[in-house]
């Protein structure tokens, strides 16, 4: 019977991509909300206190929270690797603090402990962050197209062509989705124009809208942010945790920006490391 246990617990890590680094990042995920609920008890308290423990509990039981909580700690303990998801938690932990000061200081939002910004809600960025990464290889695993390389001849023609339509085909859609969501970005803050913070929020967007990289990557990164950033959202406004000026619960910009933000910390992370690889290389040169 064990031994029946030991293989299926092996062919599930095999399954989900679990590596070492997994635990390790799992451990460190724990870590931190437990840090957090103990550092900020009393914000725990008042969550708690909305559950009528006598009676019926499940009724009042926050089942949303515990579901993206679950969510989000299967999707980043697949395929982990401390080398690239350290580059992933850094930018996500300095974008998330960006953005949130942003917010809060334009009072685009606010949260209901009035801090600006609260410092508990930082750490749910990189975790974000690696969660949205792990849902973009998945995405990216569904949608590649064939090989123009592929050995059989009678394939080569027809996947050479797929591909050429195929990338016009992305490059038109990339277009229409990051112009519409500037223009709707452009109206959700646009009572915020006169701070300088929504203006270079305004100038960064536009110039990782004018300057892609890779349209492919980032609009399945921006599918990805946006809609694990419906959740977060939904249950961010519902609860009242955080509220914006609009009062809608949620509004469809802040669904959409959770995209944005994701494409912005990706190309951030590529950034960082082609620059820390060129300086790890001029070093070992210089040391011969």
């Amino acid at each position: 019977m064990r031994t029946h246990r030991t293989a299926f617990f092996h062919r599930i890590v095999r399954i989900m991509g679990w590596t070492r680094a997994s635990y390790y990042l799992m451990s460190a995920f724990l870590a931190t909300v437990f840090l957090i609920a103990y550092i900020w008890w009393p914000l725990a308290e008042d969550a708690m206190d909305y559950i009528d423990w006598q009676g019926s509990w499940w009724l009042y039981f926050d089942w949303l929270l515990v579901g993206i909580f679950l969510f989000m700690s299967i999707l980043i303990m697949a395929g982990a690797d401390l080398k690239v998801d350290t580059w992933i938690v850094g930018v996500g932990f300095l974008g998330g603090l960006v953005i949130e000061s942003w917010g809060t200081q334009t009072e685009i939002w606010w949260y209901y402990t009035a801090e600006r910004p609260p410092m508990w809600i930082i750490p749910a960025w990189p975790i974000a962050s690696l969660s949205i990464d792990r849902l973009v290889r998945l995405l990216k695993r569904w949608t590649t197209p064939p090989s123009p390389d592929d050995p059989q001849p009678a394939h080569q023609g027809s996947a050479a062509v797929h591909k050429a339509g195929s990338e016009r085909w992305i490059s038109g859609l990339y277009w229409l989705v990051f112009l519409s969501f500037f223009a709707l970005m452009l109206s959700f803050v646009w009572p915020t124009l006169d701070k300088s913070l929504t203006r270079m929020a305004i100038i960064l967007v536009a110039f990782l809208i004018l300057t892609p990289s890779n349209q492919r990557i980032a609009l399945l990164t921006f599918l990805a942010g946006s809609g694990l950033g419906f959740f977060l959202e939904y249950w961010g406004t519902t609860r009242e945790c955080w509220t914006y000026y609009t009062l809608a619960k949620p509004p469809f910009f802040a669904v959409l920006a959770h995209g944005m933000a994701a494409v912005a910390f990706w190309r951030t992370s590529r950034v960082l490391q082609v620059f820390y690889r060129r300086l790890f290389f001029q070093r070992q040169i210089l040391k011969k």
